[in-house]
């Protein structure tokens, strides 16, 4: 029974109340808005008159909580209705497949399948008036399915990969031809033989490089040659792209480079049909891009190669680096701009071959067939292509956009987005954790969500918009350039926030001149570059392609002159490490703006906010070591990065140098046999800038702390033996220290002997010997073995202090039991504590039982 005031109005619980047996419905779109002061509780209608007026509007406007409880109850409801759940099952399923990809163990099909079951009984159990229940469950029940697709593939691929290195002769039949910037040729071989030695447990796809290949060779041609096979590296730091995951799922179990060859051999059986289907289509591409090349020449046909048929390889790496500098490497890749600028290419260009023929374009319904020609145009791009995740997303977009015509329906995007995903994820489910899957659909979901509620707003208009009648030639196209420019901007402007966030995490870079780019690159690509790719592809069959790809280059120059022009005056390209907090605290916020219909899509404001607050809650490595145990890097100071070896991987330290955010690399040097290229300690430049001589004793001292006939005393300070070292690693006789900018003392050691002369002050040893243990007596300092990094991959490390307590930690990238991507790991030599193999001694020639000078971790014993 509701309670009345002194006044004889009921309370604000009274007022406000609703019945729950009352329907909710959504208020009419066009009624007029009630009194704001009508519908507040007494206490609000007369609000303290020292408040000034704008205070006073907002108080009245503030609702009640029984009113936005029914304002939330009815937008659920909306949502309900205008099937938002739908659009969250790929989301559901993109989750379930990223629990169990990080998972620490392999888990089995037996709890998958019983959580699924006990689910689904738990859906048919509950009443219907239980609906946060219902929908909780079916979660759930979407999140196991999704961790059930992603197990499947896992067991379907089963890749063996191989274990260590090994040299061996090589019989197989060529899969892939990439021919690469420098010179080289990339090729992918199925292997159909190993011989001396022969590999027990031989991978059965390998991916080996060679200088040059025989005149004749394509696609399906048997080759035989000596190689020199690597299995696929880890992380190059803990946190970072997995190249051993995916070689996995690419079923490529080994790489390497030609020793001798190759050379082409007879072809020794027929594959089956659907490897003919597949040596003809990489034979189709091959011939498609050599055509392009012959056509356009340069970095613009390498680039216009990768438009038309997907091959990248042949790219210079310098225009790479500008196009990511400037946020524009979206174009190389194959997405929904080109599925798009080719789908429409070929609808208009059919459209305006039927408007030449009034008779049958009154007659017959010409947009569905423009439109049937247009989904068989993109699906053969999609196999010319290659068919990646950005490519697949969009060819399923537009497939359904085109058949909704082809049949008088309506295509919802966002829908079609979401079915796309589903198929994506059912497909290959590992693709989730990539950054290409997880930019390509955060880029369209923000593209469309936006688009969906500009045009809720344009609706929404009390006037609607009227262009004016009379508007000459000039200010039409002025208001259309205008227009397009303005979409483009707003484009790219959503795109690119939309991405930020996962670029930075997988790359640790951000393009803040992307929009300059975008806006100066897209009207070429747009105009010159993609309708007239998609018009030569058409003539080349008939050999009229010159004329088209001319144009198509002239296109791709401009493009490249923009982007190296822009590139060279941005102003930040590394951030550092991301936040993985951050990351799905902003990826929810990106599902709850897009895929929300209703004012809901405000709940993504606080995540939005807690996202970038957290954005750099990460902390950085102090030291970080390769899984090889060969390279070691030290920031000595905010931006330099000292490395132990003169040339370094240069994958691993532009990755490292983005991550720990230095700009340059200083390499070592050995104070005692460059005693012409001698550098002053940190204390002796200090002092040097103070007007005071470096005094060369302190670097004779420097010196012999690396030198084996130099003993330090345990009871000198770490501190003082620091001031002695210089700004980098000092290498001599086996052993290079360096200091870190607290003061700590790093070493590494070529092998035990070696590093036993650092225990005494160093506060990390990382030790490139596979047989070392109990390498110091007292375990003060923290020692890193070849064998720890071989069996659990790279290494991040945590200085704990200052230099006086001499105390780290270590994360190491990868963890045990194995996932099946890592158990190849466990049979390298180096994982079972074993020295470098040593090739034997050949025996005298009438020795009949020679024995293999080989080994590997599964096809030879040691």
């Amino acid at each position: 029974m509701a309670r009345e005031t002194s006044t004889g109005e009921t309370s604000e619980r009274a007022q406000f109340a609703y019945p729950l047996d009352a329907p909710l419905v959504s208020p009419p779109s066009r009624s007029p808005p009630a009194n704001p002061a009508t519908l507040l509780p007494v206490p609000w209608k007369s609000p303290p008159p020292l408040l000034p007026a704008a205070w006073r509007k907002t108080l009245q406007t503030v609702p009640s909580r029984a009113r936005a409880t029914r304002s939330f109850a009815t937008a659920i409801v909306l949502e309900l209705e205008r099937g938002t759940p739908f659009l969250l099952v790929p989301v559901f399923l993109a989750l379930g497949a990223i629990i169990y990809y990080g998972l620490g163990a392999e888990p089995d099909f037996l709890p998958m399948f019983g959580g699924s079951v006990v689910l689904s009984a738990l859906l048919l159990l509950l009443p219907s008036h239980y609906q946060a229940l219902r929908f909780a469950a079916m979660g759930a029940l979407i999140c196991v399915v999704g961790m059930g697709l992603a197990k499947i593939e896992t067991w379907r691929a089963g890749t063996k990969i191989l274990g260590s290195e090994i040299s061996t002769q090589l019989t197989g039949r060529v899969a892939g031809i990439d021919h690469m910037a420098n010179g080289r040729v990339r090729l992918t071989i199925d292997v159909m033989a190993t011989a001396r030695p022969t590999l027990r447990y031989a991978p059965d796809r390998v991916r080996v490089s060679a200088r040059k290949i025989p005149p004749g060779l394509m696609v399906g041609s048997e080759i035989r040659g000596s190689v020199k096979l690597m299995p696929p590296s880890g992380p190059v730091r803990p946190d970072s792209y997995d190249f051993s995951f995916k070689s996995y799922f690419d079923r490529i179990g080994a790489s390497g480079f030609f020793l001798r060859g190759p050379e082409l051999i007879e072809t020794t059986a027929q594959p089956s049909a659907s490897v003919r289907f597949s040596i003809w289509v990489e034979n189709a591409r091959n011939v498609i891009a050599d055509r392009i090349r012959s056509q356009i020449g340069g970095p613009e046909g390498e680039i216009a190669a990768a438009l038309v048929v997907g091959i990248r390889a042949g790219i210079p790496e310098d225009i790479n680096e500008s196009m990511r500098r400037t946020g524009i490497y979206h174009i190389i890749s194959i997405s929904g701009l080109h599925m798009a600028l080719v789908a429409g290419t070929m609808m208009g260009s059919l459209r305006a071959v039927f408007a030449l023929f009034p008779g049958l374009s009154s007659r017959r319904p010409v947009k569905k067939y423009a439109a049937a020609a247009a989904l068989v145009a993109i699906a053969a791009y999609l196999f010319i292509s290659g068919g990646e995740v950005a490519a697949q997303r969009s060819f399923i977009m537009l497939a359904i956009m085109l058949t909704a015509l082809l049949f008088d329906r309506g295509a919802l995007t966002m829908r079609n987005l979401a079915i796309s995903a589903i198929v994506v994820i059912v497909i290959s489910p590992h693709e989730v954790i990539g950054p290409s899957f997880q930019m390509s659909f955060a880029a369209t979901a923000a593209l469309v969500g936006a688009y969906a509620l500009w045009a809720e707003r344009r609706s929404q208009r009390s006037k609607p918009f009227v262009p004016p009648g009379n508007v000459s030639l000039i200010s039409g196209l002025t208001r259309r350039t205008i227009g397009s420019v303005g979409a483009l901007a707003m484009t790219s402007i959503i795109a690119g926030l939309a991405t930020t966030a996962f670029g930075a995490y997988h790359f640790q870079r951000v393009s803040p001149l992307s929009l300059l780019a975008n806006l100066g690159v897209m009207p070429a690509v747009s105009i010159l570059v993609m309708p007239f790719a998609v018009a030569g592809s058409l003539a080349m069959p008939l050999g009229l392609d010159g004329p088209f790809f001319y144009v198509m280059g002239k296109g791709l120059t401009a493009m490249i002159v923009i982007s190296q022009w822009i590139s060279d005056r941005s102003p930040v390209d590394a951030v550092g490490l991301v936040s993985g907090q951050s990351l799905v605290l902003l990826t929810v916020a990106l599902v709850i703006a897009t895929m929300a219909s209703t004012w809901l899509r405000l709940l993504a404001v606080p995540f939005t906010l807690a996202g970038m607050l957290l954005l750099a809650d990460v902390r950085a490595p102090d030291i970080l070591v390769s899984e090889d145990a060969r390279l070691v890097a030290v920031p000595v100071d905010d931006e330099n990065l000292a490395v132990n070896r003169a040339r370094p991987n240069e994958f691993t330290i532009e990755n490292w140098k983005r991550a720990l955010l230095s700009e340059n690399l200083i390499k070592p040097v050995d104070t005692i046999n460059d005693a012409g290229k001698k550098k002053p300690s940190r204390e002796g430049r200090r002092n040097s800038s103070n007007g005071t001589s470096f005094d060369d004793s302190a670097e004779n001292e420097a010196a012999g702390l690396a030198s084996s006939d130099t003993t330090i005393s345990s009871e000198q300070s770490p501190g003082k033996l620091a001031n002695l070292l210089p700004a980098g690693f000092d290498c001599h006789d086996g052993l290079c220290l360096a200091t870190h900018r607290s003061g700590a003392i790093i070493a590494h050691a070529a092998d035990w002997r070696s590093a036993r002369r650092a225990c005494d002050y160093a506060s990390l040893i990382v030790v490139d010997d596979a047989t070392a243990e109990d390498v110091c007596e007292e375990p003060v300092p923290l020692v890193v073995t070849k064998r720890e990094l071989a069996k659990l991959g790279s290494a991040a490390i945590y200085l704990n202090g200052d230099s006086s307590e001499r105390g780290a930690e270590i994360r190491f990238a990868l963890t045990q039991p194995y996932r099946p991507w890592h158990t190849q790991r466990a049979f390298s030599r180096e994982a079972r504590g074993l020295s470098p193999y040593q090739r034997r001694e050949s025996k005298p020639a009438n020795n009949q039982f020679k024995k293999s000078r080989y080994s590997n971790s599964r096809s030879a014993k040691p």
